[in-house]
């Protein structure tokens, strides 16, 4: 019972997680931290971005629960970090991996959710400022992509 608690929690912060991406995305790397964000809008310059500082934030979170659960402070640390760590590694196969080819792993995957995603994702960066943004969501965008991307292999 101990087991099916932990894994409900990592699966409930995992799913929670997705929702402080949209949160973060939106309010803070559309907000008050563009200047970190920006040039994730603009062409490319390099391999890495300032963008890609944001990660450390979550990082840092998952660690923070890991030894919080390690030290005995937090009996569910490591299922929250876990979570977190999880939406972690799906975020950068998603994002950095497949929709920005930032390696080349996924480069032939098609399916109407990869589609989705992909098409999303296009319209959220059609805009270069911080303004007019749409689409911050990862792994759940809106309905409308999906049934395009359905449509799309008829």
């Amino acid at each position: 019972m101990e087991f099916l608690i932990h894994l409900l929690i990592v699966v409930a912060t995992f799913s929670a997680m997705e929702f402080m991406a949209w949160f973060t995305h939106k309010y803070v790397m559309h907000g008050f931290l563009w200047s970190l964000h920006k040039d994730h809008h603009q062409p490319a310059k390099g391999w890495f971005e300032k963008n890609d500082a944001f990660f450390i934030f979550y990082a840092v979170i998952s660690t923070s629960l890991f030894v919080s659960w390690s030290e005995g402070i937090f009996e569910y640390g490591l299922s929250m970090g876990l979570g977190i760590l999880f939406y972690g590694i799906a975020y950068f196969s998603v994002h950095d991996v497949f929709i920005h080819q930032r390696f080349s792993w996924f480069k032939r995957t098609d399916n109407a959710y990869f589609r989705a995603i992909r098409k999303a994702h296009k319209v959220h960066h059609k805009h270069l400022g911080k303004e007019k943004g749409e689409c911050f969501g990862m792994l759940f965008v809106p309905m409308k992509f999906f049934k395009e991307a359905f449509q799309s292999k008829r």
